[in-house]
């Protein structure tokens, strides 16, 4: 695994969140795309027996998305920031 590829992979999710109708990405399909399309070592099988992203992935993710993204535990899944999302937070719930 290399950070070119953790940081590839962390351009897609931001894109995707940009992109999508609902600005939204559910962590299930990003650790699916990312596990198909990008280098094997950026998912693994976390200690729960679940699917997951390699933490190189969400520590790019979290440099280039800065304070537009937020994490939703409900759906687990980012969204952009909305103005009800608490201040300096990166997490929603």
């Amino acid at each position: 695994m290399s950070a070119t590829d953790a940081q590839a992979a962390a351009a897609w999710m931001l894109q995707q969140i940009n992109e999508s109708r609902a600005h939204e990405l559910y962590q299930s399909d990003a650790v699916d795309h990312i596990a198909k399309n990008f280098d094997d070592g950026l998912t693994y099988t976390n200690d729960n027996g679940n699917p997951a992203i390699h933490k190189t992935v969400l520590k790019a993710f979290k440099e280039i998305s800065g304070d537009t993204v937020v994490w939703n535990n409900g759906w687990k899944g980012w969204s952009l920031r909305s103005p009800h999302d608490p201040a300096g937070k990166r997490r929603a719930d």
